[in-house]
């Protein structure tokens, strides 16, 4: 029972995280609009992410101060006062405070109830954990947009900012009583200065606004603190869990890399519509979704690889397909390879085998590898796009850190 109520608890916080992203991308516009801030949009969106990025290195020292309900009630009362802060935010600088402090809050939750699937759930009902989490995100993917726009225009962008607080409260609750009295082993922090420059270096790419040489510089100093919070090996992706966890950083630079970049290449170099372009976007997290629900039957090691290779190839042809139907093709086989290769993949990252770590390091490992490489995806990707070398330069890159992760699954 315990088991079950834990892992119900986490899909419905995976849940509550798709409602979270669509209604925060969704009502952007208008929070521009209303707060003044279409100069400043860098800083609404720099809040969220850099508490996150706080939160890491602070997670497993919380959690071992503070055991599982003294981090829930720290964790639920800051990401509140945050969401409620950013709701009443008369300027742009209050929005981002508000949501600096709710990502802070969800760096926090997040380590806690991934640390807790680890230490509660066997292997065989993680990857159903993790397949059935990533289904989660289809109904908000197609609806969730349409009824942010429906909502905000009936009671307002504050009000409807604070929708997803009623799935987060449900998902933490029934988390933290499967959870209850279990702690994880006393543990040798990590350099807390050394472990910051990473929200540092995620400062400096936010802030850069668009001039690559800030961005690339503080992406470089990302990977140095990335270097001091995973695993010793994660670098030279020595096999075991360093090995996924670096496949893990690969697959987010190239995935999330080419995602946040499609619909600029689609409109820009392929001339195709928005609406087009917007089709295209939702293919592959439609096939991630559906995908990993069949991935998770199958107890394969080669799925990663396979899955990786896939998603490399989808990405190449993307680029260097010309044309909106071999775009839409590829960029659904790029989603299919993540759906099979996904699930296995995580569960490598967060087996402990040799590393000694606890759960909380686990999980604050394998948030790290997938949060950095999406910023690093992002960041550089563009940089590059923004020279002389442009998009099909960066989705070359991207297809490279996909079959290199691919390598490293295996």
């Amino acid at each position: 029972m315990t088991g079950a109520r834990l892992a119900a608890g986490i899909v419905a916080l995976e849940f509550a995280a798709a409602v979270t992203g669509f209604v925060a991308s969704t009502l952007l516009p208008v929070v521009a609009a209303d707060l003044d801030g279409r100069d400043s949009l860098a800083l609404l969106i720099a809040g969220s992410t850099l508490g996150l990025f706080v939160a890491l290195p602070l997670a497993s020292r919380v959690l071992a101060r503070l055991g599982p309900r003294g981090t829930l009630a720290a964790g639920m009362t800051a990401y509140l006062g945050g969401l409620f802060l950013a709701a009443a935010a008369r300027t742009a600088w209050m929005f981002a405070l508000g949501q600096f402090a709710a990502g802070l809050a969800s760096g926090l939750l997040a380590v806690f109830g991934i640390s807790s699937a680890i230490r509660h759930l066997d292997d065989r009902l993680r990857i159903r954990v993790v397949a059935a989490s990533s289904a989660m995100w289809i109904v908000p993917a197609l609806v969730g947009p349409a009824a942010t726009l429906g909502l905000e225009h009936l009671v307002g962008w504050r009000w409807t900012l604070l929708l997803p607080i009623p799935f987060v409260l449900f998902g933490r609750l029934l988390v933290v009583r499967a959870a209850r009295g279990s702690v994880d082993s006393p543990e040798a922090p990590r350099p807390l200065l050394r472990t910051l420059t990473v929200p540092l270096g995620a400062a400096c790419v936010v802030f850069s606004s668009g001039f690559w040489p800030v961005a690339l510089a503080g992406a470089a100093i990302t990977v140095v603190g990335m270097i001091a919070i995973l695993p010793p090996g994660t670098a030279r992706l020595r096999p075991g869990t360093p090995a996924a966890l670096g496949a893990m950083v690969l697959f987010a630079i190239g995935y999330f890399g080419a995602d946040s970049l499609i619909t600029v290449l689609l409109t820009s170099v392929f001339q195709v519509s928005l609406g087009q372009a917007a089709i295209v976007l939702s293919a592959a997290p439609l096939g991630w979704a559906v995908t990993s629900l069949v991935a998770a039957r199958f107890t394969t090691t080669c799925l990663p690889a396979v899955g990786l290779s896939l998603t490399a190839v989808g990405t190449a042809l993307v680029a260097f397909g010309g044309s909106f139907a071999v775009a839409l093709a590829a960029w659904t086989v790029a989603g299919i390879g993540v759906g099979l290769a996904y699930p296995g993949l995580y569960i490598r990252a967060t087996t402990a085998n040799s590393t000694g770590l606890t759960a909380a390091e686990l999980a604050t490992a394998v948030i790290t590898a997938e949060c950095v490489g999406q910023l690093l995806g992002r960041a550089v990707g563009g940089a590059l796009s923004s020279t002389g070398t442009g998009l099909l330069a960066s989705y070359a890159l991207f297809a490279v850190a996909l079959a290199t992760a691919a390598i490293a699954a295996r």
